[in-house]
């Protein structure tokens, strides 16, 4: 393929588009893990299956009070281990004993998923699982299609009785079953039933719709691309790169320098099939992903926070946060109030938009009838297009008064690709004094911190597009 033009090679890596299923995951922005099981009682990060289930105690669980932190943080999702590598089932499963079922929880009579997925109605969360592929306590692990059957039959359980899912979040974790073999997961029989059973619901990680970012650090990448090789759907998959053993290295690594660039025109040009594969950047609050007493003053700052948020959700990615339960089944105090700091920045920083107090002006590129410039200021389907062809533009903003500015908002109408290569923000204040931001990469959304006073102006360039530029949404917020 190293023939193309540089027209062709833009045709054929703009048309591949997200599903709707897709796009709206990649509306969520920023949604929260629970992770919660008999580890929570052990101290451990990774059960080994022989936990007796009575150990499992949370005396005072409240699944509202989960709900009411996350949602107060900003979050517009949750996802819940159901089952983490332990094998204990946070619901009452007709296919183990291991389960709340044969816990002192409500005296065997409790159901920890429709508590949280009842909770997160009541609250306007949208209501994902986390269901383990190794499960390290039942006996037919490694026996092929009659573990497959067991792992089906469970995963049936969660997407038929509890409501509409969002996401469905596999990791590869593999490892040898009793009978000294390794279980060969049926990815495609368990993709299969989720479409049949939960159509809309993105199957995360390690499947079609949505990849990790690469760690569990929080380290982000300066240029992310949504189209990337359809090679990397199966990264996680295979059962050679899969996590084997709890590792307090692996939770800290960073991206590596080979991962990058997962998207450029270079990478790209050569690749056979492509796909659209957002990421997701999945870190927790605190350095484990459990709950353990000992990090009750490890959890996270909020300046760190509001970084992390600001490169992954800013840097056309989702932030999924851990927020580990402790054993009494609540918050504990600590993440409470950084959660609701958290979303008190959040709030402030892009609660007024004053996008329409300004006066916006187009050089570089005539409008396009239907696509004109402001478009931009709804955050709707409509959206701002270039001729093809025209992959430069220049946007002047002038305020009605000099502004102080926190925050400058991109988005790219992703139902047309991602197509924007680099550009920059160049602010100017009442003295001529001016900085300038480059970005590499806009997609679902680009945050530009400015943090400037008495702005007078503000121009944003796009310096480099794939075919055409397609701009949804233009975003100023006030300091």
């Amino acid at each position: 393929m190293d023939n193309m033009t540089l027209e062709e090679l833009d045709t054929r890596l703009t048309a591949v588009r997200p599903s709707e299923r897709q796009i709206a995951y990649e509306d969520l922005e920023f949604t929260g893990f629970l992770h919660f099981t008999v580890n929570t009682f052990t101290g451990r990060e990774w059960g080994d299956g022989t936990e007796r289930e009575e150990i499992f105690d949370p005396t005072e669980l409240d699944a509202s009070q989960w709900a009411r932190t996350l949602k107060a943080a900003g979050m517009k999702g949750v996802i819940l281990t159901c089952k983490h590598h332990d094998g204990f089932c946070l619901w009452p499963s007709r296919y183990t004993d291991h389960s709340v079922a044969a816990s002192k929880y409500k005296g065997g009579h409790g159901d920890i998923v429709r508590e949280l997925s009842d909770a997160c109605r009541t609250y306007g969360l949208r209501f994902g699982v986390y269901l383990s592929p190794w499960d390290r306590n039942c006996a037919l692990y490694g026996q092929g299609k009659a573990y497959d059957d067991y792992f089906v039959n469970q995963l049936t359980e969660l997407l038929t009785n509890y409501g509409k899912i969002f996401c469905v979040w596999f990791d590869g974790a593999c490892g040898e079953g009793p009978n000294g073999k390794k279980q060969v997961y049926d990815w495609d029989r368990y993709f299969r039933t989720i479409r049949e059973l939960q159509p809309e619901a993105v199957i995360s990680v390690c499947g079609p719709d949505v990849r990790w970012c690469g760690n569990e650090a929080g380290d982000t990448r300066e240029a992310e691309w949504s189209v990337v090789p359809k090679r990397c759907k199966d990264t996680e998959r295979i059962k050679e790169n899969s996590q084997q053993a709890d590792d307090a290295s692996f939770r800290q690594r960073k991206i590596s320098a080979g991962d990058r660039d997962l998207g450029s025109r270079e990478i790209l040009k050569n690749e056979e099939e492509l796909i659209w594969y957002p990421a997701e950047v999945d870190v927790s609050i605190r350095p484990g992903w459990f709950y353990h007493p000992e990090e009750d003053d490890k959890v996270r700052s909020l300046e760190n926070l509001k970084d992390l948020y600001l490169r992954s959700v800013g840097g056309n990615a989702n932030l999924l946060l851990n927020v580990p339960p402790d054993k009494r089944g609540l918050i504990p105090e600590p993440d409470v109030k950084r959660l609701a700091e958290l979303g008190d920045f959040i709030s402030r920083a892009f609660g007024e938009n004053i996008t329409a107090e300004c006066s916006l002006r187009l050089s570089g590129t005539a409008e396009l009838p239907g696509f004109e410039l402001k478009n931009v200021l709804s955050d709707e389907d409509g959206f701002f297009k270039t001729a093809r062809g025209e992959r430069k533009c220049e946007i002047e903003i002038v305020p009605d008064g000099a502004k102080d500015i926190g925050y400058i908002v991109l988005k790219e109408q992703i139902r047309e690709s991602q197509r924007i290569e680099s550009g920059a923000v160049t602010v100017y204040d009442e003295n001529g004094n001016c900085s300038t931001f480059p970005f590499k990469t806009v997609g679902h959304k680009k945050i530009v911190p400015v943090n400037m006073k008495r702005v007078k102006s503000i121009v944003i360039k796009i310096d480099d597009a794939r075919e055409y530029i397609a701009l949804k949404f233009l975003g100023i917020y006030r300091a």
